[in-house]
């Protein structure tokens, strides 16, 4: 018996100090984010979307009918101002990602950006 919980307290110290680096903040500190000041729909925002948003706001059955998969979709949500202001949580949008903190401040900030440089579809 003596022997057995010298093989099982190693392995229980392992995977209870295991779990501390299992924080976002820690394993991708937004120091090592940059926005880029022209970003690409295609390169750069589409793939964030699909990332943060589009495992509810895609397909036959998006959450509030609200589509974020292609630019004709999500250019009508920058022109009316609700993608901005959703993601950054102010006022009178919805704040998104729903029940959830804001996304890193440097993907916002490229969201941002690529609006800031004409919302192009490239």
């Amino acid at each position: 018996m003596k022997n057995l919980l010298k093989i099982i307290a190693p392995l229980v110290l392992v995977f209870l100090g295991g779990c501390y680096y299992d924080q976002e903040g820690i394993l991708y500190p937004e120091g090592n984010c940059t926005a880029p000041l022209s970003p690409s729909f295609n390169t750069d925002i589409l793939p964030l979307l699909n990332t943060r948003c589009n495992n509810c706001h895609s397909g036959a059955y998006a959450s509030a009918n609200i589509k974020l998969d292609s630019y004709a979709e999500v250019i009508k949500y920058v022109n009316n101002g609700s993608l901005m202001g959703s993601i950054n949580h102010t006022g009178e949008y919805s704040p998104m990602p729903k029940n959830s903190g804001k996304m890193p401040s440097c993907e916002i900030q490229k969201i941002q950006n690529w609006i800031t440089s004409g919302s192009l579809n490239n």
